[in-house]
Order: C-alpha cells, then sequence, then structure tokens
C-alpha cells in the first residue's frame, strides 16, 4: 500500500498518510501540509494522486495553494518543484482546454495555462520542462509553427530530450511530414527504450500514413502488448480490419471497436465506427447516440466531420432531408478540402438535389468529382441536373461518358434514355432496351418505369402490339389480365354501359365474390392507365374503359382517368356523360387546367358560349398563364364567335378574329413549334381571304405531323382542303377530304363527308354528292341537314339532267326515280315535328316539293320522246349489227379458203419431192447391182427399157393435154350457167372414182366446201348473198380436182 511520511516540524515524528485512501475534502491534507511546512514535492505528490483518482477538483485545489503568494515567498529558495507545481498546473489547464467543447471555454482554459507556463518561466527561463509544457500548450491550440519552435529550443540543448523528440514528431505528423515523424518517434524510443506503448502508437500511426500497414500492425499490437488496454491502439487495429472488407475481418474490427468503447466510452473514433456500423442495421437511434457522444467529446476536426456525417445519414435515411443538410452542412465546415473527406459533399448534394436547390448541389457534386473524376453516381447525379436545369447539351455529354467509363452501368443507360425521350426518341429506345438488357443479364429487377417508358416510345411510333407487351410485362400479373383477356369474356359487360353507367363496379365486386383478389398498387397505375390508353387507341374501348373504372375505384382521386372516360363519351356525342365525368374531375381538383379546357370545349361544343369563355378564362388563371392550350382555346373562343351564323357583325367579327389572331401570335412567341397556335392563326388568315398564307402554314403544319402516331391533326387536313375549296380547286379538295377521311376516320365521319359532298355539289358532279350524302346518312341517320342536303342533291340532278340536249331514255328514268326519291325525302322533312329545331323553312320545303313534282311532269313528256329515240337507235344499232356480223362472216369464209388452197400446196409440193427421192434412190439401187461385165447387155435392155419409157411418158404428156384441154374447157363452159349443172355432175362422178387414192384430199375438200356453205348461208340468212360465189366455186373445184388427176398420172 503506496504512503507518503510528512514530517512533524520540531520533532522527529512523521505523519503517515495513505495515497490510496486520501480524503475526500483536500483541506485537511492542505492544514497538515501548511502546518508541518512540508517539502514541496509532497504537495506535487498527494496532487498527483488525487489527478490520478479522477479527483481534479482536489487536484487543482493543493497544487494552486501550493503555488500562492504565501508559499512563494516560504520557499523562495526551492526553484525546481516551484516551477513543476506551475507546470501542472499548466499541462492541466491545457488538456482542458484540448478537450472542451465550448470556444469561450476553451480560451479561457488556455489562458490559464499560458499564465502558469510564464510565471514558471519566470522562475527560471531556461528549464526544459517549462518549454515542453508550451510546447504542448501551442500543439493543443494549432500553433504548430510555435510548437516546433519550442520544441526545438529543448532539444538544442538537449539532443535526446525524450520528451521534446515525442512533441516534434507529434507536430510533423500533424503537418503531414511523416517520415520525419517517424525519424524523431525512432530516436525518442532509441533514447529511451523503456518508453511507454505511446510511444509505438506514434510509430505505427507513421506506418499506416506512409502505406507501410502490415509494419503499422505490428506497432499496434506491441502497444497492445505493453498496454493491453491502449484505446487508440484498439481503434486502429479495428480500422485495419474494417479496411480489408473480408466478412471475418470485419467482424474482428467491430469487436474491437467495442472493446476500446468499454474500455474508454468517450472515445470519438470508436464511437464514430460503431455508429456507422449500427447505421447499416438499421438501429437509428444508436447512431443519434454514439455521434452526440462523439461530438460532446472531441474537438478534432476531421473526427467532428465524420461524427457530424453518421448523424445527416441516418436523418437523411429517414427522410427528413431538412436535419440532414444541416449535419451534411456542418460535417463540411470541419474540414479544410475535400481531399480530406469527400462523403459528406456527396451526401450533401442528394439532400439539396431532393429538395430541388439544384444549383448547390452541382456544386457538391463538382467537388466530388474532384476528387474522384470518374466516380459513376456523382456523374449521373451531375447528368441529371443539367437536365432540370435545361442544359441538355451537357447532360447527354455527361451521362454518355458515364456509359463509356461503365458500359454496364444499366442506370446511367435509362438516365441517358429517360434525357432523350424529348429530343431523340429512337435513341432514347435503344438506350433503354440496353438497360433492361444490362438489368436481365444481372438477374436485376427492372423498374416498373423502365417498361412503362419502353411501352410509350413503342407507341409513339405506332408499333401497338410491342407496346401492349411491355406494358403487360411491367404489370405481371393481376386482375387487369383478367378484365381484357379471354377468360374475364364470361363476365357480360356491355360497351355503352361501360360509360353511362362508369360508376357502377359490380364487375369487381362480382370478381371479389367469385374469389378474385381486385388490388391495383399505387406504382402499378400509371402503367396501367398507359394500357388503358393503348386499348383505347386500339378500339377497344369496352376494355380501356374498364381499366379507368379500375383505377377509380382503387384511386377515385386519380383526375386523369375520369377525363379519358370523358373524352370517350364526348366521342360518342354523349355530352352530358362526358360534362358529368369532367365535373367528377373538377370535385377532386377544382383548379385542374385539363379539366377546366374539356369542359370549356364541351361547352363550346353545347354552344354556351358565355360558360365557355369564363371556364377558358378559369384555366388560364389556374396555369398563372403558362398553360399555352389555354391561351389557344381562348383564341378558339373569339374564332368561333366572329363565324357565328347568327346576327353576324361586320365589327364584332372583325374584332374577334383580331383577338384570335393576337392569342395564337402570343402563343407562338413563347412557343414557336406549337403546332396548333399555327393551325388556328392559319384559319383566321382564311376567314380574311390571304388563302396563299394559310395554305403555306397549314401545310407546314401537315409536314410536321406527318408520321407521328400520337400527334394526329386531322384538322390541318381539313382547313387544306377548305382552301382548296375557297380557290376552286375541286379536285385537289376532294382528294384531301378523302385522305382525311381515310386516314384518321376510317370514312366514318359524317361531318367531313358533308364537306366532301359540298364540294361535289360546286364542281356538278352530282351523282358523287348524291353517293357521299347517302354514305353520311348512313352514319348518322337522325341529321335531318344530311336528308335536306340529299335531297338538293337529287334536284340539282334531275335538272341538269333534264335541261341536256341529248339524254337517254334511261337517263330520263333515272331522273323521274330520283326526283320521286326527293319528293318523298322532303315530305318525310315536312311532317317532322321538331322541323325548327333543326333550322329547316316549311315553306321552303314546301317550294323544293312542287319544284320536284313540277321536274317529274316535264319528265314524262321527255321520257316518252326519249324512249322513241331509244327504240329507232336500237333499229339502226340491229342493222348495223346484222352487216357487221356478214361482213365479218364473209371474211372469215376468204381466210379459210386461202388457208386450205396454201394447205394443199405444200401437201403437193412435199409429195412430189419424196417421189422424185424415191426414184432417185431406186436408180442407184439399180446402178449398184449391175457389173462391169455386163454394161453393153444393160444398155441395149436399157435403151429398149428407155423407149418404152419415152412411149408412157409420150402417153402421159398427150393425157396431159386433153387434161388441159378439157379444164379449158370446163372454164368456157363455166362461163355459161346452162352447161353448170352438167358440168358439177361429171366431175362429182370423176370424183367418187378416185375416193380410194386420196381419201385425205376428199376429206379436206368436204371441210372446205362445208365452211363455204355456212359461209354462204350466214351471207343468205342476212339477205347478202353473192351469186359470184357460186359461180366460182365449182371452177375451183375443177381445177382442184384436175391437179388431183395430174398427180395419179404421174
Amino acid at each position: 500500500m503506496a504512503c507518503v511520511y510528512i514530517p512533524v516540524q520540531n520533532s522527529e515524528e512523521e505523519v503517515r498518510v495513505v495515497l490510496d485512501q486520501l480524503p475526500r475534502d483536500a483541506s485537511d491534507i492542505l492544514d497538515i501540509l501548511k502546518a508541518e511546512q512540508a517539502p514541496l514535492d509532497l504537495w506535487l505528490i498527494i496532487a498527483r494522486e488525487y489527478f490520478k483518482q479522477g479527483k481534479n477538483e482536489q487536484f487543482r485545489q493543493i497544487l494552486e495553494e501550493g503555488s500562492s503568494p504565501e508559499i512563494d515567498e516560504y520557499y523562495a529558495d526551492v526553484r525546481y518543484e516551484r516551477i513543476a507545481i506551475l507546470n501542472a498546473l499548466g499541462a492541466y489547464y491545457s488538456y482542458l482546454g484540448k478537450i472542451e467543447t465550448k470556444q469561450r471555454e476553451k480560451e479561457e482554459h488556455f489562458i490559464m495555462a499560458t499564465q502558469y507556463y510564464n510565471k514558471a518561466s519566470r522562475i527560471d527561463m531556461h528549464e526544459p520542462s517549462t518549454w515542453i509544457g508550451k510546447g504542448q500548450l501551442l500543439l493543443a491550440k494549432g500553433d504548430l509553427e510555435q510548437a516546433f519552435a519550442a520544441f526545438k529550443i529543448v532539444l538544442d540543448g538537449d539532443r535526446d530530450n525524450v520528451l521534446a523528440l515525442l512533441g516534434q514528431a507529434c507536430v510533423q505528423f500533424n503537418r503531414s511530414r511523416y517520415s520525419d515523424s517517424l525519424d524523431l518517434y525512432k530516436r525518442a524510443l532509441q533514447a529511451y527504450p523503456h518508453c511507454p506503448g505511446s510511444v509505438r502508437l506514434g510509430i505505427g500511426l507513421c506506418r499506416y500514413k506512409l502505406g507501410q500497414h502490415s509494419k503499422a500492425k505490428l506497432a499496434f499490437r506491441r502497444v497492445l502488448q505493453l498496454d493491453p488496454e491502449n484505446v487508440e491502439a484498439l481503434v486502429a487495429l479495428g480500422i485495419m480490419d474494417l479496411q480489408t472488407n473480408e466478412a471475418t475481418d470485419i467482424r474482428k474490427g467491430m469487436d474491437k471497436m467495442q472493446r476500446a468503447f468499454e474500455i474508454y466510452p468517450y472515445c470519438a473514433m470508436a464511437s464514430n465506427f460503431l455508429a456507422n456500423h449500427f447505421f447499416f442495421t438499421g438501429q437509428h437511434f444508436l447512431v443519434e447516440q454514439l455521434t452526440e457522444t462523439a461530438l460532446a467529446v472531441t474537438n478534432h476536426g476531421p473526427t467532428k466531420s465524420h461524427s457530424y456525417y453518421n448523424l445527416a445519414r441516418s436523418y437523411h435515411s429517414k427522410g427528413d432531408y431538412e436535419k440532414a443538410g444541416l449535419y451534411y452542412m456542418a460535417s463540411v465546415k470541419e474540414i479544410s478540402k475535400p481531399q480530406d473527406f469527400v462523403l459528406p459533399y456527396y451526401g450533401l448534394g442528394q439532400v439539396q438535389l431532393k429538395l430541388a436547390d439544384y444549383r448547390s448541389a452541382l456544386s457538391n457534386f463538382e467537388k466530388v468529382l474532384e476528387v474522384f473524376p470518374e466516380n459513376g453516381e456523382a456523374l449521373k447525379a451531375v447528368g441529371h441536373i443539367y437536365g432540370q436545369l435545361g442544359q441538355t447539351s451537357k447532360a447527354l455529354e455527361t451521362l454518355k461518358r458515364v456509359t463509356k467509363i461503365d458500359p454496364r452501368d444499366a442506370q446511367a443507360f435509362l438516365d441517358l434514355g429517360e434525357l432523350l425521350i424529348s429530343t431523340d426518341p429512337g435513341a432514347a429506345l435503344d438506350a433503354l432496351k440496353t438497360a433492361r438488357s444490362l438489368m436481365e443479364k444481372g438477374h436485376e429487377e427492372a423498374p416498373i418505369e423502365l417498361f412503362n417508358d419502353i411501352g410509350v416510345l413503342h407507341f409513339d411510333r405506332g408499333e401497338f402490339e410491342l407496346a401492349e407487351e411491355c406494358f403487360l410485362e411491367g404489370l405481371g400479373d393481376g386482375i387487369w389480365r383478367m378484365l381484357i383477356d379471354s377468360k374475364g369474356k364470361h363476365y357480360p359487360i356491355d360497351s355503352t354501359g361501360s360509360i353511362s353507367h362508369y360508376k357502377d363496379m359490380q364487375i369487381f365486386h362480382q370478381l371479389e365474390r367469385d374469389g378474385f383478389p381486385v388490388e391495383l398498387p399505387w406504382n402499378k397505375v400509371p402503367i396501367l392507365f398507359n394500357l388503358a390508353r393503348l386499348l383505347e387507341q386500339l378500339h377497344n374501348v369496352q376494355a380501356s374503359s374498364i381499366l379507368y373504372r379500375l383505377i377509380l375505384l382503387k384511386y377515385p382521386d386519380y383526375v386523369d382517368a375520369y377525363l379519358r372516360l370523358a373524352a370517350i363519351a364526348n366521342a360518342r356525342n354523349n355530352i352530358e356523360m362526358s360534362m358529368e365525368l369532367v365535373s367528377d374531375a373538377l370535385k377532386v381538383d377544382d383548379k385542374c387546367a385539363d379539366a377546366l379546357l374539356m369542359l370549356g370545349d364541351l361547352e363550346l361544343k353545347n354552344d354556351d358560349w358565355l360558360k365557355t369563355k369564363d371556364t377558358f378564362k378559369a384555366a388560364k388563371d389556374a396555369s398563372d398563364d403558362k398553360d399555352s392550350y389555354a391561351t389557344i382555346c381562348l383564341g378558339n373562343w373569339n374564332y368561333f364567335a366572329a363565324v357565328r351564323s347568327e346576327k353576324r357583325n361586320p365589327k364584332l367579327e372583325a374584332t374577334h378574329l383580331e383577338k384570335a389572331k393576337e392569342l395564337y401570335t402570343k402563343v407562338l412567341v413563347n412557343h414557336s413549334s406549337n403546332l396548333y397556335a399555327a393551325n388556328g392563326a392559319g384559319v383566321v388568315f382564311a376567314e380574311k381571304g390571304q388563302f396563299d398564307v394559310s395554305k403555306d402554314l397549314f401545310t407546314q403544319v401537315q409536314e410536321a405531323t406527318s408520321g407521328n402516331v400520337i400527334l394526329q391533326m386531322p384538322d390541318v387536313w381539313i382547313n387544306l382542303a377548305h382552301v382548296h375549296f375557297a380557290q376552286g380547286n375541286f379536285s385537289l379538295a376532294v382528294k384531301m377530304y378523302q385522305n382525311c377521311l381515310r386516314k384518321f376516320h376510317y370514312s366514318t365521319d359524317s361531318q367531313i363527308l358533308l364537306y366532301l359532298a359540298r364540294t361535289h355539289y360546286e364542281a356538278e358532279q352530282w351523282e358523287d354528292c348524291k353517293k357521299t350524302l347517302l354514305r353520311a346518312i348512313h352514319l348518322a341517320p337522325s341529321n335531318y341537314t344530311l336528308k335536306f342536303d340529299a335531297g338538293v342533291a337529287m334536284q340539282k340532278f334531275s335538272a341538269s339532267t333534264l335541261q341536256k340536249e341529248k339524254r337517254t331514255a334511261q337517263e330520263v328514268r333515272s331522273t323521274v326515280a330520283e326526283l320521286k326519291n326527293a319528293v318523298r325525302i322532303f315530305s318525310q322533312l315536312a311532317a317532322a315535328s321538331n322541323l325548327q329545331f333543326h333550322g329547316f323553312d316549311e315553306k321552303k320545303i314546301e317550294t323544293h316539293v312542287n319544284y320536284c313534282k313540277h321536274l317529274l311532269l316535264a319528265a314524262k313528256a321527255h321520257c316518252e320522246a326519249a324512249e322513241r329515240d331509244e327504240q329507232q337507235n336500237k333499229q339502226r344499232i340491229e342493222l348495223a349489227r346484222q352487216v357487221s356480223l356478214a361482213e365479218e362472216a364473209r371474211r372469215k369464209a376468204e381466210e379459210q379458203r386461202k388457208f386450205q388452197m396454201e394447205k394443199r400446196k405444200q401437201e403437193d409440193e412435199h409429195k412430189q419431192v419424196m417421189q422424185r427421192e424415191e426414184h432417185l434412190q431406186r436408180m442407184k439401187e439399180q446402178w449398184k447391182s449391175s457389173s462391169h461385165g455386163a454394161k453393153r447387155k444393160d444398155r441395149s435392155q436399157f435403151d429398149d427399157e428407155d423407149g418404152g419409157g419415152h412411149g408412157e411418158k409420150r402417153r402421159k404428156k398427150g393425157g396431159k393435154r386433153r387434161k388441159r384441154d378439157k379444164s379449158s374447157k370446163s372454164r368456157n363452159e363455166n362461163e355459161e350457167p346452162e352447161d353448170e349443172a352438167v358440168y358439177d355432175h361429171e366431175d362429182i362422178e370423176e370424183e367418187e372414182t378416185n375416193d380410194h387414192v386420196y381419201p385425205h384430199h376428199k376429206l379436206n375438200d368436204e371441210e372446205d366446201n362445208e365452211g363455204g356453205e355456212n359461209a354462204q348461208d350466214l351471207l343468205a340468212a342476212a339477205g347478202l348473198e353473192d351469186s359470184d360465189v357460186d359461180e366460182a366455186a365449182p371452177s375451183q373445184t375443177n381445177r382442184r380436182r384436175q391437179a388431183f388427176s395430174d398427180s395419179d398420172e404421174e
């Protein structure tokens, strides 16, 4: 048991004081020390013991009494002990100032320490311990240069002064001169090998800063061997274990941190690392307690920065962005440059981005990029901020840079695609598909927003099947599939009921009763709405309206669903229901500009002019005059007010047109690419008669909308056709109307058909006008205007037909039928009870009926005259037809005869050639068979045969002569009609005798005779028989028979 002995004055006795049992009240000890005039070293020993026991007040009380003026005067000759007491008080106040967090108290403590050190210097200004104390005070105050100078004064006098070496090493470490600091620590260790373990702690820190991690670990472990409860060494080893990112080492590191915290709960670094650990485990209350403790016990800037950062992260994760921003800012203020600790800059940028403070966020993220120029997360944040600030080119450049740095960063491609949607939809679609592919390869679930964006882009490109696939894949399984697939078709749904009874949710209640859960998560509402919009575009109104109602069932405040149902009702001319739906939307949000504008359009369509204007103004005010569409609607109102059919005032008309032009121009000044404003301006110019200017505007708008599936403006096609109509280009107007009908309305718009019929009417194309109007009546059978126009067209067609100089009976009969139809139509209109409601004058209709009846009477005379003319024309045509048939029969007979003669001629020539070849062949065979020895005999025989042959030839020649004479005779006889019958009979007999020789010639002759007889019969039937044919035919037959006879003789 340690104790000290205080000698009793004027006696040999001593007072024994046990150090472990010092009294709580230091006055008792002070009384003894003063009474016995104890040596000052005993004062210092007892005070130090109080300090070791944590009794700082008693420690200060004893030392301050020991340094009082009375004690200084009494112990004036004792220099070292007095200096030691003063230096102890200076060190004590230096320590208090170092740990104090409040700046004012900190300064007061440092002032007290300075006073004590100065008082000690006045006793002996060369005392090394005083200079060492001053150096520590200056080091605590952050005055590194003066601290280094103070330690240098000591080292100049004693090169191996351990305390001065350690102080100077600490100064060099804070200067980031780690090699010099390490050398000084080594010198101190060499000068005093048995120094405490904290000296080796400095060596380990220098090794760590120099990147010598293995040697640093050895140094820290040596510290723990010398001092197992050294908190700094435990924290240092724990940090090094955590930095390996290995699960085992992380566990070991956290164990060391926890042990350090248990040894000394006021270690700021251990608190910070434990707070970081509990942040990731979600124990935010522990994070806040530990960081607040760390902030209370430290004044070290980087350490406080970490504490503030942990606290900010905790509030950030809980969504308290205001507090998170304040603590991030406090963390940033504790560090001098981003290179020291960059994470609070990143967190502060995130919070500012969330709070829409884009420029401040951009500044913080740029500081992060100064430290890490290729940090993908910071670059993506910067790209997003540039996009929000409207600097699209910089945003694209930044995000493209991210994709080049890391081509596998799906989020970068996703951000790039979202940014390109408005400028380059094709590139945006490619980027989003790449993001989706990367997520699938990485087995990462793609967000619903990605499917939604890809589907919308396909929808814009007109690729509806791909869009539907994307929407359905993003939605996944749910009740919506049953509603639009075949499985849901056993639930009867009336397409009209889906609109008129949109509040009736019986189908969903029936599904729930059948055991199907009707659930719709909020994050799937936008993509489900887009799917319904796609089905609506595909004219599947039944399915789309059901999906809109499903959205309203789960989220009754979803305004867009009300507006789409209202648009469907409007498309079906159900104005009342549409207005009711818009009113429901306004109950949810009475300042919704879209709902107000739709209501204004419906009121305008319902011819409620005053309400319409007020509604449009309300929409404009609701958008703070920033909604261009509201301004355009007001322009439309002024235009319609100018062209209203009733009570047209030229002055008011000009005023309204000028106001409409002003509003359209205002929109175009702010948004030069606004097609609706350009279309409206073109309409105003057309109304003023400036057709060339309006046509140019309409053409530009038409070109801008071509190829865009979503931005369809059939109105500009109609307006362009109107301009062509006004300029008299009826053919171009007809083509434009027809193209508009086919492209946008599937040829089912009765109003455009009415425009087309009017164009045909003005072009005097009565038949096309009538057909077009009948098509329109088929589409809108209750439209009395169309029926009246059809009656007028029939009347005009009939009158024009009767006014023709030449007309057929069929035309007159058609005219009569059209007049009867016109009378029937006008009579039906006259019998209508609500005639005045449709804008018809009963007297005017009666005039039309009377005029048609008058035309019917006139048409009867025209019809009789036309029928007589038609009968005469038929007779003339029939006669001409008979003549034509006869001529055709004669021509065919002549062609047949020529063909047969040519054919026989070719056959005869061929036969002669074959006979000659056979004769020549026989002669060659005879020549070959005769020998050389019998040539003479054969020659005489040949001569005899030759002679006989000449006789036969002469006989043949005689026969030919007789035949020729006979032929000559037959020609002479043909000239006499009375010999014709006899000669024909002889020819027929001769032909029968040769029947067995040339049967094929006989067949051909029969065909010729039949052809001739048929032709002659046709001519006779037509009354055009030719006697020359009968005379020529026997002569021709005789010549053929003569040719056959010659052939027989040969």
